[in-house]
């Protein structure tokens, strides 16, 4: 698949069947993410891999907006490094340009995904960091549903041309 038709392709999948990630895929979705940009090149992420069906059932639990992490075969937690960052405060976007690489990567593999945020809400970080004991210079950013779609979803054209400016507002 394409860069472009990926990108209007993907859609948020919260029904899975049960067919395994592979490894081969899954390193494919990490190493995308990985390939992200980033403010001064700092990369400061980290990513949990979560295959085990218990973690994901306490995911759906700690996190409103996830409750489709059980019926998925894996998750990836993706996480800022804040003793990575080059330029303070700029980590979250960086993880952002690596969630949206994984999401596109997933979706080129016909694989379904689902970006629940974590932060900034603070109660859901502090349950993440507790959840998966992480340590202070880790900032639990994202959970993301990773397996096969169990649901088709149309592309959708989301096109706007009244939010285009140019020069000035």
């Amino acid at each position: 698949m394409d860069c472009l038709t990926a990108i209007h392709a993907r859609r948020s999948i919260r029904d899975f069947t049960p067919e395994p990630v592979s490894e081969t895929q899954l390193e494919i979705l990490l190493r995308a993410a990985m390939a992200a940009p980033s403010a001064g090149n700092a990369q400061p992420w980290e990513f949990v891999v979560v295959r085990e069906a218990d973690t994901r059932q306490r995911v759906a639990e700690i996190h409103p907006y996830a409750k489709m992490a059980p019926k998925a075969p894996l998750g990836v937690l993706v996480c800022g490094d804040i003793s990575r960052e080059k330029y303070p405060g700029f980590w979250p976007q960086d993880c952002a340009a690596a969630v949206q690489n994984l999401l596109l990567a997933a979706t080129a593999q016909g694989l379904g995904t689902v970006w629940t945020g974590i932060y900034p809400v603070e109660e859901r970080v502090a349950m993440f960091r507790t959840l998966f004991n992480l340590p202070e210079r880790l900032v639990p950013f994202s959970f993301i549903p990773v397996g096969y779609p169990k649901e088709d979803k149309p592309q959708v054209d989301r096109f706007d041309e009244s939010r285009i400016h140019f020069e000035r507002m």
